[in-house]
């Protein structure tokens, strides 16, 4: 699964420009999420230096990232894009403090993104949402 992460409000206190204190277990749920597996895109409005200072902050605490604000592999030949560029990105799940009710407890963010993804191996066995809401 592909999971786009915000960092300032989310894998951070908002701070901007600065970088505020780590969310607590923020870092340790993203690398635990990695580790099964996911895709993680760090997807932010920081651009430029700041951009590379979250980048750096990230992997001095042992989380790298899949892409960043890109779909492609962070390095890859066809990644397109400069540490400059910010865009959205496709992604199954997106992280962000902005998000309507806020941002969950990092716990119940990991148990949510888990859910979503037993829920999205069983597609297969459940009906469609049309089938469901109409009961057919």
């Amino acid at each position: 699964m592909t999971i786009a992460v915000d960092f300032d409000g989310t894998i951070v206190d908002h701070k901007y420009p600065d970088i505020g204190k780590e969310k607590p277990f923020a870092i340790d749920t993203l690398k635990q999420l990695a580790a099964e597996g996911n895709k993680l895109i760090l997807w932010t409005s920081r651009d430029g230096d700041l951009l590379q200072e979250a980048v750096d902050y990230c992997h001095k605490r042992g989380l790298d990232f899949y892409g960043i604000n890109s779909n492609r592999p962070v390095g890859s030949l066809f990644e397109g894009r400069s540490l400059s560029t910010s865009v959205k990105v496709v992604a199954d799940v997106y992280i962000d403090d902005k998000n309507l009710g806020g941002l969950p407890d990092w716990g119940t963010i990991y148990e949510m993104v888990n859910g979503f993804r037993m829920e999205r191996r069983h597609k297969k066995q459940h009906k469609s949402f049309w089938k469901r809401l109409f009961g057919k």
